[in-house]
């Protein structure tokens, strides 16, 4: 077929109005801007057409020759039978409208117009098939027609019964129809022979186109009469062999081998192609009628009648729609009586209904159409099965039969020729459905349903090629990255999810509404037919069968409720594909032994095509060189693939969809925490991945982008593996375990590799570090990979998670080896020094966190690289604690080691909140830092306090470095946002002033001389005591330290009244004694509470051990700290006693001093009865102090 395409030739030119009713559609309407339509209104209805030209190969038209006035046509122009463009396929056969046309002739239009099949055309044929179909009712022929069906198209061919039978008769074929059809339909079958009048009449048709085009007139001498038999002959054959039927599988291997090849007779040898609309129905029809025009008359058809014959509706219709499916406007007509012309008539498209003796009524035309398509799509249900739609001639019944399924009840199925190029169609339609890049996912339905039909109708065995592309497209209709939620708004589940149309239509019930179906009132043999119209007058019924015109639309596509279910599916279609594939490559013991002087070709490129001076292959070599994965001798196929060769582009393609659809079930499995399984399926996509690689000559980024997803997934189940060491027998189970479906995938990849290039990611291992190393090379290597290339700058999202992976698998691994270290060390008991086995374990930690603060920052990753300086710091806090020493604690210092590793922990700390910047950024890590800076100097401070280097430092300078320690400490301690950690905070922050004030409390005991210094430190004292008391009171769980702070404040009362001269300086500091015992009445009711709640524990709970209970109080502590208490404020009291005394002599009539003498003496004397009971218990103790305490609070006076 030409590639040629005539701008509107077959319409008038636009603005040309028809008279009578035709008006001609605007350019904008049609598909192609050249293309025109044309709406008929008749008699108050109107007829709806519209024409579009889609091909054409016919040369620009040109006028006919008006021949004169007794022109004789029996005799032959000059021009006769020569080939001729004006008249086409015309002019090699007797008559081009009255050419027969060939089996596959609408699978040639549908191979042409693929993308009108399936979806937006109703039917496809040749336009005699349509003609015939709607002149049924009118006409007493036979009809017999081929029907598929594909998505919503039929495609109509004719279907030559005598020829079938002929060609059955002489090779044995189509017996099985033969012999249905002398049983059912006609016992007494023979073939027709056509009459001398119809080749009679044929010739002069013939002679008179040619006379037509030629123009001269010229008549030339009759040919004698054996050339007359030869031409007659020739044309008699031609019509036969023009149906060009194809032997069952007879044909090489060129439709199996190349699904794009026209073979088999599926040429689309007509002149034009045209889509045309009729009503509500859009046909894709083909015709060879010759169109001539030029000035007066733009586009007409030409038509030859004998003067003697009127003519009847049958023509009438054959004219009217010639003329509608071609738009040609008008119709020239020449009368004719014995081959003598008489005269030409004008004949408008719209006038021809009218025509005398040709009345019919185009609304009923209208009718009939839309009958027969709802009629044959209603039972036309099976895609890829050939159905037979036949009317005997004479006869009123229109039986449908199944061919496919009469043709299975044989031995041989594939007896019926339609089956290759049904599947061929099926297929194509498919791709190309599958090749727009805007297919809406509602169509993939339809898609599948194409290819299942299309696999079910090809031999695994004689066709491979076909099956293994269809098999891959539909692995590919599913998205394996698509979101779940996507699945089920696209897939309802009310839906039909298996075959495009479902069992309630191909077995419609019975009704009359529905159409004329069998009976039981018809005869038995009738059962073979899918359905039978009864009458053919019923198809003038107006919508007769409208109710089963709306046909169910394309099948929904499976509901995958899972991940999981559609990647088997996937894997399920990958597997039937490399079957395919391996099936048809020959063994090896087949194979050619390869020839020693003939050189290997070896496919090298031109560095300068590639993406940079190293092609990918080469990197890709040299990086699994690296990683210990490259074969040597192992590059290519061992099953005896030609690289380029079908086969191998194939497995290439189906092997990466396996290992795409491995890797999504393992990020599943990984997501519902099955790590064995996940680390299964990883191994698989990475042993898919290897062949791939084994297989490839021409590396795709893409492919290598692939490779460093996976090999980070195996990095997190690695990691994952590591982290649930306690589930290992289950994970071991899940790992092992491996379907039928999955050895046979790996059995067709072991045919061409032996996939053991990444097993070392991919192994189980029972060691922690093995893990946690395994897991880092995983990630190691997809970065590398990135570095290929472009990939880093163009997948920058993956870059940054990779680099994110390294960073944690590093940080893991360094607390891995920082806590081995910390384990070694809380085992060194007996030797001072730090082991060598420590100080590598200290190395590697370090490494791993600056390898990992690296990965970090250049992310620009401020916050997990803080996380990582704060482990480093930790790792420096363990350096320090290994050099204190295990010896005499009597006779330990703190060293200068100590010193320099917790200075070097505060600078990670302090970097870690430069990294940070703001609390704002992330203020649970912020949070974190400043707790563990405030802990480092706390430390180090209370390590200097308790174990003072007094042989390398004078005692002041020891004082004010942990003065200096201790304030920054409190600096980095907060204790007034709210969060879980205020608690802890208050207390260290209590226990950092505690610490402050008994250090400058010792000071004063110990500091002779300076009046200033003991003047500071007694106000720092007081000072820091008084914190320390306020912040231990907002706590609720530590009485004792707030006892211990109040007592110390009592002791450092007394020392400051021991330096005291004056009884008023001493009365007024006393005082303030008593007024802190008094004040740690508070802690006491604490302490009582907690040993209240104590006491009635074993009560409630008598079946708990004492051993599970919640540790409460330190006894012995409370005891001593309570003794301690007693005898401090019998000691105030008696002093008190002693002050009051005296005054009272000197001074007479102070009320209030009377008042407090007399109270302190009553409280004293009941502590002193209290204390000497020695058999009272603890709570009864704490009840007489408290009593004590409150009568001390009411009674007691201050001057």
């Amino acid at each position: 077929m030409g590639d040629s395409k005539e701008a509107g030739a077959e319409a008038p030119p636009a603005g040309a109005t028809a008279r009578g009713g035709l008006s001609l559609l605007s350019q904008g309407e049609s598909e192609e801007p050249s293309a025109q339509g044309s709406a008929l209104l008749l008699g108050g209805s109107e007829v709806k057409s519209r024409a579009v030209v889609k091909y054409s190969s016919a040369p620009p038209r040109a006028a006919f020759a008006r021949l004169e006035e007794k022109t004789d046509l029996k005799l032959p122009p000059a021009n006769w039978l020569r080939e001729s463009a004006k008249l086409g396929p015309a002019g090699t056969t007797i008559l081009g409208t009255g050419k027969k046309s060939k089996p596959f002739s609408s699978f040639g239009m549908a191979y042409d117009f693929i993308d009108s099949v399936g979806n937006d055309v109703d039917v496809v044929s040749d336009s005699e098939n349509i003609k015939k179909l709607l002149k049924i009712p009118y006409s007493k022929s036979h009809v017999s027609m081929a029907v598929h069906r594909v998505g919503r198209t039929l495609l109509l061919d004719e279907l030559d019964i005598q020829e079938l039978f002929m060609r059955s008769s002489q090779t044995g074929d189509w017996t099985w129809l033969k012999e249905f059809y002398q049983r059912l339909i006609d016992q007494k079958w023979q073939r027709k022979k056509k009459s001398k009048e119809h080749w009679y009449q044929k010739a002069i048709l013939s002679k008179f186109l040619y006379y037509s085009i030629n123009g001269d007139g010229a008549a030339q001498p009759v040919p004698s009469a054996a050339e007359q038999r030869e031409s007659s002959s020739s044309d008699q054959t031609g019509d036969s062999d023009g149906a060009s039927w194809p032997a069952p599988f007879e044909m090489p291997s060129p439709v199996s081998e190349d699904p794009s090849a026209s073979s088999q007779g599926l040429k689309n040898d007509f002149v034009r192609n045209i889509l045309w609309t009729f009503e509500d129905i859009h046909m894709l029809v083909g015709s060879n009628m010759p169109i001539f025009g030029g000035g007066r008359y733009p586009a007409v058809s030409l038509r030859l009648r004998d003067n003697n014959k009127p003519i009847n509706v049958l023509t009438g219709i054959d004219y009217w729609l010639d003329n509608l499916i071609c738009n040609v406007p008008e119709l020239v007509m020449c009368f004719h009586v014995n081959g003598i012309v008489q005269k030409y008539e004008m004949i408008k498209t719209e006038e021809i209904p009218n025509l005398e003796n040709s009345n019919f009524s185009t609304k009923v035309i209208k009718d009939i159409a839309q009958n027969i398509l709802s009629f044959l799509k209603s039972n036309c249900t099976k895609e890829g099965h050939t159905y037979w739609l036949f009317k005997a001639s004479g006869s009123d019944i229109v039986k449908l039969y199944d061919l496919t399924t009469l043709c299975e009840e044989t031995e041989d199925k594939y007896q019926n020729p339609f089956t290759m190029p049904v599947a061929i169609l099926l297929y194509k339609v498919a791709c190309n459905m599958m090749m727009k890049k805007n297919q809406n996912k509602k169509h993939y339905g339809t898609i599948r349903t194409l290819l299942l039909n299309c696999v079910k109708l090809l031999d695994k065995s004689r066709h491979p090629q076909i099956i293994a592309s269809a098999n891959y497209m539909l692995s590919e209709l599913f998205q394996l990255d698509e979101p779940k939620k996507e699945e089920s708004a696209e897939s309802p589940l009310n839906e039909n999810s298996d075959e495009s149309y479902s069992e309630e239509e191909e077995e419609m019930p019975d009704s009359d509404e529905n159409g004329a179906y069998c009976t039981s009132s018809d005869p038995p043999d009738d059962n073979k037919a899918v359905a039978i119209i009864k009458s053919v007058g019923e198809l003038s019924v107006p919508e007769k069968y409208k109710s089963i015109h709306q046909i169910r639309p394309s099948c929904a596509f499976p509901v995958c409720h899972d991940t999981e279910e559609r990647c088997r599916l996937v894997l399920s279609y990958v597997l039937e594909g490399l079957k395919s594939v391996d099936s048809s490559i020959k063994k090896e013991s087949d194979l050619p032994a390869a020839d020693p002087s003939t050189p290997i070709p070896l496919k090298y490129e031109d560095e300068s095509a590639r993406g940079g001076p190293e092609g990918l292959e080469k990197q890709m070599a040299l990086f699994l060189d690296k990683m210990g994965s490259l074969q040597k001798g192992n590059c290519s196929s061992q099953s005896g693939m030609t690289p380029g060769s079908w086969q191998h582009k194939m497995k290439l393609q189906l092997i990466l969809k396996s290992s795409k659809a491995y890797y999504v079930l393992s990020d599943a499995a990984m997501s519902l925490q099955k790590y064995g399984r996940a680390l299964r399926y990883i191994k698989l996509a990475l042993q898919s991945h290897d062949t791939y690689c084994c297989l490839c000559t021409n590396m795709l980024s893409e492919v290598l982008l692939f490779l460093s997803q996976y090999l980070t997934l195996c990095g997190d189940i690695q990691l994952m593996l590591a982290q649930n060491a306690n589930n290992r027998a289950a994970h071991l189970e899940e790992f092992n375990y491996q379907t039928k479906e999955d050895q046979e995938i790996l059995h067709s990849l072991h045919r061409e590799s032996s996939c053991q290039g990444f097993a070392w990611a991919t192994d189980l291992s029972t060691d922690l570090e093995s893990q946690l190393s395994v897991s880092c090379k995983c990630y190691e290597a997809a970065n590398e990979i990135l570095q290929f290339s472009d990939l880093k700058s163009q997948n920058p999202d993956h870059y940054v998670q990779v680099l994110k992976r390294m960073g944690n698998i590093r940080n893991e691994i360094g607390v891995f080896y920082m806590n081995q270290a910390a384990a070694l060390q809380s085992e060194r008991v007996v030797s001072k020094s730090v082991s060598t086995a420590e100080q590598q374990l200290w190395k590697k930690s370090f490494s791993c966190f600056e390898k990992g603060i690296h990965n970090f920052e250049s992310i620009d990753d401020a916050t997990n690289a803080a996380l990582l300086l704060c482990n480093t710091g930790r790792l420096m806090r363990i350096c320090a604690q290994a050099h204190c020493g295990a010896g005499d604690e009597f006779k330990r210092e703190f060293s200068p080691e100590e010193g320099l590793y917790y200075n070097k922990a505060v600078d990670y700390y302090l970097k870690a909140l430069r990294s940070l910047g703001t609390r704002d950024r992330h203020p649970a890590v912020w949070d974190s830092v400043n707790w563990e800076l405030s802990t480092t100097y706390f430390t180090m401070a209370t390590l200097q306090q308790d174990y003072a280097p007094l042989s390398r430092k004078a005692q002041e300078q020891i004082e004010k470095e942990v003065s200096e320690a201790m304030m920054k400490s409190l600096k980095y301690c907060d204790v007034d946002s709210a969060s879980a950690r205020q608690p802890l905070c208050q207390y260290r922050a209590a226990t950092i002033h505690h610490r402050l004030a008994s250090m400058y409390h010792s000071c004063l005991r110990n500091q002779v001389g300076d009046e200033y210094l003991r003047k500071q430190h007694r106000v720092l004292a007081d000072l820091h005591y008084g914190q320390a008391g306020r912040l231990f009171q907002l706590l609720k769980d530590t009485p004792c330290e707030l006892l211990r702070v109040q007592l110390e404040r009592v002791a450092f009362a007394e020392f400051q009244m021991s330096g005291q001269n004056s009884n008023v300086g001493k009365w007024k500091t006393l005082s303030g004694a008593l007024d802190i015992m008094v004040r740690t009445k508070h802690a006491f009711q604490l302490i009582r509470t907690e040993l209240m709640e104590e006491l009635d524990q074993p009560k409630s709970e008598e079946p708990t051990p004492v051993a599970d209970a919640t540790p409460g109080l330190n006894r012995e502590e409370v005891l001593k700290l309570l003794s301690i208490f007693e005898s401090r404020l019998a000691f105030l009291l008696l002093q008190s006693i002693k002050l009051l005394s005296p005054t009272r002599k000197k001074t007479s009539g102070n009320v209030e001093e009377d008042v407090a003498l007399k109270t302190n003496k009553h409280i004293y004397s009941q502590l002193l009865r209290a204390t000497a009971d020695k058999n009272t218990s603890l709570p009864d103790r704490i009840d007489v102090l408290l009593h004590l305490l409150d009568q001390l609070a009411r009674g007691s006076a201050v001057p």
